[in-house]
């Protein structure tokens, strides 16, 4: 069985979901069909859209290298600087290490964070569609474009941007190739933000998933 590319629209890029600082990127909220079904070896790509005025470009791209449950991700030495601090600077305020339960417990914690209520209060909604899923990957091999998305031929493996998530064989020539060539393009800035998430200066807002709102 082989490895997969994922690609889907990035609606808000707050540096939350994808989280790609502290040398690590990591999606552990936001798109569970993907954390669901994602394996070691698996690509992420996070097109822009509409909203961001990015469409045709890439916002991420990351090698999956790693697959946590939460209870992991939130007791992991590596990812404690990941844990939201929402009075901190705008990278502590987007912390996405933000579930865990208490040994011996079924409950969910939801830490204050980006998808908890505006007084930092538990968003039911938020939380019940996060833990559908309980993986989180991890990748130590990503480029994080932010607000430099470059444009990128997406035509070349047959993908127009849509609602939901595209899923594509890498051992297809096309998409094989289309990695191969991004990689050489941008092998410099790997490992690196290279420049801020689009939506960095509201990193103090918060996000309904259920309403699309952002208070």
């Amino acid at each position: 069985m082989g490895n997969y590319l994922y690609i889907y629209v990035v609606d808000r890029d707050f540096g939350f979901a994808p989280n790609p600082f502290h040398g690590y990127c990591t999606l552990a909220t936001c798109k569970p069909k993907i954390w669901r079904h994602a394996q070691i070896g698996d690509w992420i790509m996070g097109v822009g859209g509409c909203r961001l005025k990015a469409t045709g470009k890439s916002i991420y791209l990351m090698k999956v290298s790693e697959i946590l449950t939460f209870n992991e991700y939130w007791s992991d030495a590596r990812f404690l600087r990941k844990r939201p601090t929402r009075n901190g600077s705008l990278v502590m305020m987007v912390g996405d290490n933000i579930y865990h339960q208490e040994p011996g417990s079924d409950s969910w914690i939801q830490e204050d964070s980006h998808h908890s209520n505006s007084v930092g209060t538990t968003n039911p909604k938020n939380m019940e569609r996060d833990t559908s899923a309980e993986n989180v990957l991890v990748s130590n091999h990503f480029y994080y474009f932010g607000k430099s998305a470059p444009p990128i031929d997406l035509a070349l493996i047959g993908y127009k941007n849509h609602i939901g998530e595209s899923k594509e064989l890498i051992a297809s020539e096309d998409v094989a190739t289309f990695l191969y060539e991004l990689e050489q393009q941008n092998k410099s800035g790997m490992n690196l933000v290279l420049d801020d998430p689009f939506d960095f200066s509201a990193a103090q807002k918060r996000v309904d998933q259920a309403s699309r709102k952002i208070t």
